[in-house]
């Protein structure tokens, strides 16, 4: 089963202070230990919004609106895709990633990740080779990118 990890925004992470080296140590330990666990599959911290953008359709009217955004707690700050046995699994990392950034406050939202037979048979056969070619593709553009 695979997991997002979506750190809530703050208005610490907003305002672009930088964490703590404690922080910083502990979140980069736990992290670690979930790639060395095969857990971790892709994990990042996010600039503020104030660097970002949205794109709005509205009645194929297209919008591009910068950041900052307003509502800090609707906003990321980071996130993990993880790979767990159990949603049980996933809430014990997210514990111990919130332990390690802050430790006093944060919150993290978790969702499962949709596979293809949550769509049911509107995910054709033709669908799911696209797919799956395109996430074949999409592993060479990540190990060009690495080296």
């Amino acid at each position: 089963m695979r997991f997002m990890m979506m750190f809530k925004a703050s208005d610490q992470s907003e305002a672009w202070e930088k964490a703590s080296e404690k922080s910083l140590t502990e979140m980069t330990q736990v992290m670690s230990e979930m790639a060395e666990k095969g857990v971790l599959l892709a994990g990042e911290g996010l600039l503020p919004s104030s660097e970002g953008f949205r794109l709005e359709l509205n009645s194929g009217k297209q919008r591009v609106v910068d950041g900052p955004f307003a509502e800090t707690k609707e906003l990321i700050a980071g996130f993990c895709l993880i790979e767990v046995a159990s949603r049980e699994e996933a809430v014990e990392w997210g514990w111990r990633c919130l332990a390690a950034d802050d430790g006093n406050t944060g919150r993290l939202e978790i969702r499962q990740v949709a596979t293809a037979d949550d769509f049911g048979d509107e995910f054709t056969a033709e669908a799911r080779a696209r797919e799956e070619a395109t996430f074949v593709k999409a592993a060479e553009n990540r190990q060009r990118s690495n080296t």
